[in-house]
């Protein structure tokens, strides 16, 4: 029709687009769509350009682009490309927001939090960004291994495994972050981190009989011998235990070049419970749950069989 010479009026527009007349009226007076003409009358009349030009205000619209940047696209100082690629970025920040703060409601109505200050805390942690999230960590690993001379391999790589909420993280990971996040903001949590990582250091060079590399296997018998007695509900302190500590403390003996014996024994026992925290355990579960590793991948328990031991190294040394 426009092909013609034949102009649309403001409500020929109106009913061609599906826009309101006061929409299209706002449009030209901001000169986002100004008319083509007049008529005699002082009518808006508009032809093909001006409908093409309005059909494209409207889309933009529908796809929740701003004014001002819509004006940038129709001048031409913006390209359409240029447009959708920031507006989709921009989406995409909102979408990652909306999917955590579905998940935070979801974990607040599991756990039937009813306490505004734990509910706060919550969401604050859980729409930290990557990075923040990631600061925490690191100042954990910081206070932990500052100063001291440990193993560089094995700070390393304490210090590399990264904390990745995904951008629609479930309900059990937003819980997870926020303990996490929790645990190791704890000062007493990081005063035991920062004494294990100390007795670490001391032994790595040689002014401290901690824990050493040959000793390992030595941990994976102490689990494959308590595990059964624990399960079992046997006591430390029982006779059975102290089979153990007579078949497992030699061998540790042997491994550090020291004859076994009372002060050993009390000795391995006080080590032992210096290492085994069960929250350190719990520090790589939730990192495990938040990361989305494979259960098998973290292994829980370890901590409770060791403690078993160390009662058990304790009271032979006792007995």
């Amino acid at each position: 029709m426009n092909d013609d010479g034949i102009f649309l009026s403001i409500g020929d527009l109106a009913r061609r687009t599906g826009l309101p007349v006061k929409t299209i009226r706002y449009y030209a007076d901001i000169g986002l769509v100004p008319p083509t003409d007049r008529s005699p009358a002082g009518y808006r009349r508009y032809d093909a350009v001006a409908v093409a030009r309005l059909d494209l205000v409207r889309t933009l619209r529908e796809l929740g682009i701003d004014l001002a940047t819509v004006r940038q696209v129709l001048d031409r100082s913006l390209s359409l490309a240029d447009m959708a690629t920031a507006h989709a970025a921009a989406l995409d920040a909102q979408i990652r927001l909306l999917r955590t703060r579905r998940s935070v409601l979801r974990a607040v109505a599991a756990l039937g939090i009813d306490d505004h200050e734990e509910l706060d805390l919550m969401n604050r942690l859980a729409h930290l960004s990557a990075a923040e999230r990631q600061q925490i960590i690191d100042d954990y690993w910081e206070s932990t291994f500052q100063g001291l001379d440990a193993d560089p391999v094995f700070a390393e790589r304490m210090r590399s495994v990264s904390v990745d909420l995904p951008d629609d993280p479930t309900p059990a990971q937003v819980e997870a972050w926020v303990e996490l996040a929790d645990l190791v903001q704890d000062p007493s949590y990081r005063a035991r981190a920062r004494q294990m990582a100390e007795a670490g250091a001391a032994g790595a060079s040689g002014e401290s009989s901690g824990p050493a590399p040959a000793e390992v296997a030595l941990y994976e018998s102490v689990t494959d011998l308590v595990t059964p007695l624990r399960s079992a509900g046997v006591a430390p302190a029982s006779p059975e235990g102290r089979l153990v500590v007579d078949q497992l403390a030699p061998r540790f003996a042997h491994a550090r070049g020291v004859s076994d014996g009372v002060d050993f024994r009390r000795e391995l026992g006080q080590q032992v419970v210096l290492f085994s925290d069960a929250r350190v355990e719990r520090y790589w579960e939730l990192v495990g749950i938040i990361n989305d590793w494979p259960r098998e991948q973290v292994r829980s328990g370890s901590v409770a069989t060791m403690e078993w031991f160390a009662q058990a190294l304790l009271a032979a040394a006792e007995a």
